[in-house]
């Protein structure tokens, strides 16, 4: 299945937690923090200017990006979780 964000909307895929603690501990699944990074995966046709044209984004299909810790909505889709958000949640786009 494919899912395509409307308008000024991304689809975010949240990138795996860490396992381990940089001392080497081992993080049980209740400890582990939600990863603010995330690889864009889908973007929409962009924010509708009053003129009629729309914007373009900053960010494109396959960056990596940090996004703030409230961003976006979780969905589920086919056992995967993703995140729909706007690109004023994205924070920097990791090279």
């Amino acid at each position: 299945m494919k899912i395509v964000p409307l308008n000024e909307k991304i689809i975010v895929q949240r990138l795996d937690a860490e396992e381990k603690t940089a001392g080497g501990i081992v993080l049980p699944d209740t400890a582990r923090e939600k990863p603010r990074q995330g690889k864009v995966l889908s973007v929409g046709d962009g924010r509708m200017l009053a003129n009629g044209t729309r914007q373009g984004f900053t960010v494109k299909e396959g960056d990596r990006i940090l996004f703030s810790t409230w961003a976006g909505t979780e969905v589920r889709i086919d056992n995967r979780e993703y995140l729909i958000m706007t690109e004023d949640d994205v924070l920097a786009v990791i090279e």
